[in-house]
């Protein structure tokens, strides 16, 4: 008897997508590739090559300036012209922007995290249910009737992640979710990202800190200084791959490969790193 297994359904598959700005200017190249549902990607490469333009992509702000798009199987040009099935679309799919005070907008961290499920018209009693669940598992409760301006850099990254939580997405993007972090405040975002993850949510997170990927991704899509996707396999693959880390400028061949990936090597089996270890 033949057993076969299931395959999970594609949810992203873009084939030679481009986007350039108003003025022309190449933000994107010819870029392919497929993310299946419950995948756990980390988006790698240096400033500048496109991280964040392909995740605001992958949202629905930006539209491809050429190649094909499918998001759910159905191409992005067809969802966005449609206002029913282009509410479903946002609704699956969340975005963490790179800098949290872009996110974050309203009175109190409550209210941020309620807009979301509000704007879905959602009934009072689960939106409160929705608020109280997110902010609990970004360990963020005591936050609740804070301003955003009062909080730390790692605070508002949390708030900024909740309020996207709250509207239980399909699919989270995460665009340099530990940028200008401490080692500590990093390492606690990280194993809470891990945690989405576990729970079978798929997660994208563009990043160019070598150090989290082996526990936030178990597949690596390489972008490089020309735009272009460089290489995507496997994260441990790509992360042993010296050549191809100088070749994407995400390390200096003269830094020693220990400094640079090798300390991540300890928390590759466990899901809580330390920053003794630190970035």
């Amino acid at each position: 008897m033949t057993t076969t297994t299931a395959v999970s359904p594609v949810l992203f598959d873009l084939r030679d997508v481009g986007y350039r700005y108003g003025r022309g200017q190449t933000a994107l190249e010819s870029v392919s590739f497929t993310v299946r549902e419950g995948e756990r990607v980390a988006l790698l490469g240096a400033n500048g090559s496109g991280k964040s333009t392909l995740l605001k992509l992958l949202d629905g702000l930006y539209t491809p300036t050429h190649g094909e798009f499918r998001v759910f199987g159905e191409e992005v040009k067809n969802i966005e012209s449609d206002a029913e099935a282009s509410n479903r679309f946002h609704q699956r799919i969340g975005l963490v922007f790179q800098d949290p005070d872009v996110q974050l907008f309203s009175p109190t961290v409550g209210d941020d995290v309620a807009f979301g499920p509000l704007q879905l018209g959602l009934e009072l009693r689960r939106v409160r249910e929705r608020v109280e669940t997110a902010l609990q598992e970004m360990g963020i409760l005591h936050l609740r009737d804070r301003a955003p301006f009062e909080l730390s850099g790692g605070e508002k990254k949390r708030a900024a992640i909740a309020s996207v939580l709250s509207l239980q997405p399909d699919v989270i993007l995460l665009d340099e979710p530990t940028a200008s972090l401490d080692p500590r405040t990093k390492w606690v975002l990280v194993n809470l990202i891990q945690e989405l993850e576990d729970k079978g949510t798929t997660v994208i997170t563009a990043t160019h800190e070598l150090e989290i990927v082996p526990i936030i991704a178990t597949r690596a899509i390489v972008l490089g200084e020309d735009r272009k996707v460089l290489a995507d396999g496997p994260a441990a693959d790509i992360l042993g791959d010296e050549d191809l880390l100088i070749r994407a400028n995400l390390i200096h061949e003269h830094l020693h490969r220990h400094a640079t990936i090798e300390h991540a090597h300890p928390h590759m089996d466990g899901h809580h790193g330390g920053p003794d270890h630190g970035i």
